[in-house]
């Protein structure tokens, strides 16, 4: 793989997924990441036991592996002068800086813009927060449950109008991890600039932020129409062949066909109805759309008469575009997503096996490596020493509780 970000030194101090999601994207494409961790609990993520939609549990801490592969570990307490002094020796080496923490608690710990380029000018300064930097929440803190999913609008559109209450995400971390490729992106697009200009610029990402994006076509009807929008009651629309429809075997069948006349003919002779094909009611695009709802009535009855398995086979030719929903589980065993090294094997420092969902950016056709996480403190004394303290002195350090 392409180290596309070898070279790269970024000083991150940040916790949970969203921030942090995004170093360990740009670790994984070769940049080395240095992770200040609370001093004596480390990443708050490394103590969570639930996210609220399932449990965390097992030999792997599979949450903080995602967003924290490839790094190097630094256990630090910034409230001391003494672990101010060595974080800004380290941001004095570093080409980003990263972090998380509110506007109030970076002016508290002196981490704050100024503080930081007041030791390295050409530093890149990237934060993450939960509603951005200006307004009046810009100082509350929030996760991606609340302001990716449920202000952004997301949660309520995926709701069915008639449904009492809103819908819960799909997983955890799910607009954390969304939020920290875009971060990621920001960041490479401001090296890029620094490099072209000799500029070095502040970069701001927010959930709230990321989440209007994800939405931000669903928001623009919204807004010209004057209407929330909402999931469909029934499914269905003025298309036969964009939908869901189950199987024999409670599995869901999806369909995505925009073109809808164009692959019915083919369609109806591979389900075994070609007689559908010639049908007055669906003979071409106008009769189609006119009776989309007798259509789709023919085929929820077709494709409900045949499990899964079956349908795989006869729709394997198909040229129209339609996928199987897969749970969590099933996606780990797609040729897809293992020809491409989407889902890959790691060791965590344990020993133990377990799997990663890749980089989604490959460069030179091949996948970046996703490493493990580092434990608490894994690198601090070397990371100290490369910075010229001795031994006797970060003994002292220890002694005092400045560093793990």
């Amino acid at each position: 793989m392409t180290a596309v970000m070898k070279g790269v030194r970024i000083l991150e101090v940040a916790e949970h997924t969203f921030v942090p999601a995004a170093s360990a994207l740009l670790a994984d494409w070769g940049a080395e990441v240095i992770k200040i961790e609370h001093v004596e609990r480390g990443d708050a993520m490394r103590g969570l036991a639930q996210t609220g939609v399932a449990m965390v549990g097992g030999p792997v801490h599979v949450l903080l592996e995602h967003s924290n592969r490839h790094k190097k570990s630094l256990a630090l307490d910034l409230k001391t002068d003494e672990g101010l002094e060595i974080l800004y020796k380290l941001a004095a080496t570093s080409d980003v800086f990263l972090t998380n923490k509110l506007p109030s608690v970076r002016a508290k710990l002196k981490i704050d813009v100024e503080d930081i380029r007041a030791h390295n000018p050409a530093i890149i300064y990237a934060r993450g927060t939960g509603q951005g930097e200006r307004g009046p929440d810009a100082d509350r803190g929030s996760y991606d449950f609340l302001s990716f999913w449920a202000r952004s609008g997301i949660g309520s559109a995926m709701t069915t109008s008639d449904s009492e209450r809103t819908s819960f995400p799909p997983g955890p971390g799910f607009g954390d991890s969304i939020g920290g490729l875009t971060i990621a992106g920001g960041i490479m697009g401001a090296l890029f600039h620094r490099e072209r200009t000799g500029e070095a610029t502040v970069l701001d990402v927010s959930l709230l932020g990321v989440g209007m994006w994800a939405q931000g076509q669903a928001i623009a009807i919204s807004q010209q129409h004057r209407i929330p929008l909402h999931q469909s009651t029934t499914g269905r629309t003025n298309n036969p062949l964009v939908g869901i429809y189950q199987t024999a075997d409670g599995r869901s069948l999806v369909f995505s066909c925009l073109q809808a006349a164009r692959y019915w003919a083919e369609f109806c002779q591979l389900i075994g109805r070609p007689e559908l094909a010639t049908d007055p009611r669906f003979i071409d695009h106008a009769a189609l759309s006119t009776n989309a709802n007798a259509a789709a009535d023919e085929l929820t009855a077709v494709l409900a008469s045949a499990p899964l398995a079956e349908w795989r086979t006869k729709l394997a030719t198909f040229s129209g575009q339609w996928a199987v929903a897969q749970t969590t589980l099933e996606i780990g065993e797609d040729p897809q997503a293992l020809e491409n090294g989407y889902l890959q094997d790691v060791v965590s420092a344990n020993g133990t096996e377990f799997k990663l969902v890749g980089a989604p950016i490959q460069y030179n056709s091949e996948p970046p490596v996703a490493g493990r996480a580092p434990e608490l403190n894994e690198h601090g004394d070397d990371l100290l020493q490369a910075l010229g303290l001795d031994w006797d002195t970060i003994i002292n350090l220890k002694i005092k509780g400045v560093v793990a």
